[in-house]
C-alpha cells in the first residue's frame, strides 16, 4: 500500500491536503464553507471579517474580462461579531478555519483577532491587501509602519497561527513579506487580486460602479507565481499560493515555486466546488508516477534545478 500522503502543515496547522478557497470566495456562511470541506478541500477561509457588517460597493461589481474576472466587491460581510456562531458550527464538525479579517485601525485588528480567536479558528489571515476599497480600510502594505503594526498587534493578541496577505500591487513583494515575518507573522499568503479596469465602450465609461477593482483568475497565475517564488528565495515561513489556479496542474506549480499550499478562488464560479476533488487527485498522481512521497518533497523543488 503506498504511503503517500498530501497532508501538510502550515506554522502548526494541520491539512489534509494542500488546497483551500480564497477569501470572499463561498465564504459566507457556515452552510457554503462546510460545503467546500465535504468537496475535498484541506481548510476553509471565511469571507474577509469586519468589526462593523458592511454591504460593500453597488452593482455592478463584477465584469468577466480576458482570461478571468475583475471584481469590485468592497468587503461586503456580515461582521466578525455575527460569524462566531458560524465559525463555532465548523469547529463543531472539526472542519478546520481559517479566519479572514480587515480592519481600519490598530485597534479594531487587535479586537477582531481576539474575537475570531475565542470563536475556534485555527488560523487567522490578515487581509492589508485589498484592491477596491480605500486606503483607510485595510490598504497597509504599502505603508511599511503600518504593516509592522498590524502585523506585531495581531501576533500578541492571539496564539493562532497568523497569516499576512500580501498584494502584487507593489514594486517589491518580498519587502512587505520580510516586515510581517520579522513582526510575528507565521505565513504569507500569496497573492490578492492585481489592480485592473474593464470599459465599455457603447457607454464610453467604465463598467464597475467602483471603477478600479482587482484582476483574479488565470491571467494573474504568472504574476503570482513570480510572487511565490520571489517569496520563497527570502523568507523562511511557509507560502500560501493563491491566483489563477484552476486545474490541478497550476497547483503543482505554485508548489514547485515554493508554496505550501494553495488558494482557490476564481476558478469555483467556473468548474463548481468538485474542483477541489480534481486538484488533489491530480497532485496525488503527479507525486505518484515522479516517485515523491509527500507535498512536501516538491515545494520549492523548481528552485534546485
Amino acid at each position: 500500500m503506498s504511503q503517500l500522503s498530501l497532508a501538510v502543515e502550515l506554522a502548526g496547522l494541520g491539512l489534509r491536503n494542500p488546497t483551500m478557497n480564497a477569501a470572499g470566495v463561498l465564504g459566507m456562511s457556515s452552510y457554503q464553507l462546510k460545503r467546500l470541506y465535504e468537496s475535498g478541500a484541506g481548510a476553509v477561509v471565511t469571507k474577509s471579517l469586519g468589526r462593523q457588517p458592511r454591504n460593500g460597493h453597488p452593482n455592478p461589481t463584477i465584469v468577466f474580462v480576458e482570461g478571468g474576472v475583475i471584481n469590485s466587491m468592497g468587503l461586503p460581510n456580515p461582521s466578525a461579531e455575527y460569524f462566531r456562531d458560524e465559525i463555532k458550527r465548523l469547529k463543531a464538525e472539526n472542519i478546520p478555519v481559517v479566519a479572514s479579517f480587515f480592519a481600519a485601525s490598530i485597534e479594531d485588528f487587535t479586537y477582531l483577532a481576539s474575537i475570531l480567536t475565542d470563536a475556534g479558528a485555527d488560523a487567522l489571515e490578515i487581509n492589508c491587501s485589498c484592491p477596491n476599497v480605500g486606503r483607510e480600510k485595510c490598504m497597509l502594505e504599502a505603508d511599511r509602519e503600518s504593516l509592522e503594526k498590524v502585523t506585531k498587534a495581531v501576533r500578541e493578541a492571539s496564539s493562532l497561527p497568523v497569516f499576512v496577505k500580501l498584494t502584487p500591487n507593489v514594486a517589491n513583494i518580498v519587502e512587505g513579506a520580510k516586515i510581517a515575518e520579522e513582526n510575528g507573522a507565521d505565513g504569507i499568503t500569496a497573492v490578492n487580486t492585481l489592480k485592473a479596469l474593464a470599459v465599455d465602450i457603447d457607454l464610453r465609461k467604465p463598467i464597475l460602479s467602483n471603477i478600479i477593482g482587482g484582476l483574479s483568475g488565470p491571467a494573474l497565475k504568472p504574476v503570482a507565481l513570480r510572487c511565490v517564488w520571489e517569496l520563497f528565495e527570502n523568507i523562511e515561513i511557509p507560502i500560501i499560493g493563491c491566483g489563477g489556479v484552476s486545474y490541478w496542474r497550476d497547483a503543482v506549480e505554485f508548489l514547485l515555486c515554493g508554496a505550501s499550499a494553495i488558494q482557490i478562488g476564481t476558478a469555483l464560479m467556473d468548474h463548481g466546488v468538485e474542483l477541489f476533488k480534481e486538484v488533489n487527485e491530480g497532485i496525488r498522481r503527479y507525486l505518484e508516477e515522479n516517485g515523491f512521497r509527500g507535498v512536501k518533497d516538491i515545494v520549492g523543488l523548481a528552485h534546485e534545478t
